[in-house]
């Protein structure tokens, strides 16, 4: 990592770092991908791809300290052939959202987290997410940013006890002898890195 301190990182500035990979990610996605398995295996690529649209349009209410709803996720995919461009549109919104002054300030949600923890769950999202569509549909996904693991592990430390209780992590696997520590991240979330679910290429 460069002398620069993870602390230094806005989350704007972290999620503009992953958003151009998920952009990348999301684009490469064909068609014939969309009911490929994915690594989380209530998800195939498409229910996959619906909610990490669903994440990254309800993270840019909670920036400007608004309610959210997760309650009902659309099918943004359904909506038309141009939902890989619309996703693009929406993580630009969302990069822009947490680089607003204030973002960062206070808390936020319905649970009053503190809003630099809440926009890190939106980088988590943007980044492991990411990666389990990378793996499914055949593309590459080299390790993310240094700065982004280093944030994303405390994040993943702070919130794996109540992650693990809501079913949002899996029990964590054992990363592989002489694994990154962006695999070590994946492992730390219930992800093996070296999952191959048979996937269907682009």
């Amino acid at each position: 990592m460069d002398t620069k301190s993870v602390a230094t990182y806005g989350i704007g500035e972290l999620l503009a770092m992953a958003r151009g990979r998920a952009v990348a990610v999301v684009a490469g996605i064909s068609d014939a991908a969309l009911v490929a398995p994915t690594p989380c295996a209530e998800y195939d690529v498409k229910a996959l791809v619906n909610h990490l649209f669903q994440v990254v349009v309800q993270f840019q209410w909670l920036a400007v300290k608004e309610a959210s709803d997760f309650g009902e996720t659309p099918d943004r995919v359904g909506e038309g052939p141009d939902w890989r461009e619309r996703f693009a549109g929406e993580a630009d919104r969302l990069v822009a959202a947490w680089s607003a002054p204030g973002a960062e300030e206070g808390t936020t949600g319905a649970m009053d987290m503190p809003a630099r923890l809440v926009g890190s769950m939106a980088l988590l999202d943007l980044t492991v997410h990411v990666w389990d569509l990378a793996r499914a549909t055949g593309q590459e996904y080299p390790d993310a940013d240094d700065a982004i693991v280093a944030q994303l592990t405390d994040t993943v430390a702070q919130l794996a006890p109540t992650a693990k209780k809501m079913g949002v992590f899996g029990e964590p696997v054992r990363a592989p002898e002489g694994a990154s520590a962006f695999e070590r991240l994946l492992a730390g979330t219930g992800r093996d890195p070296g999952w191959d679910g048979g996937a269907v290429a682009g």
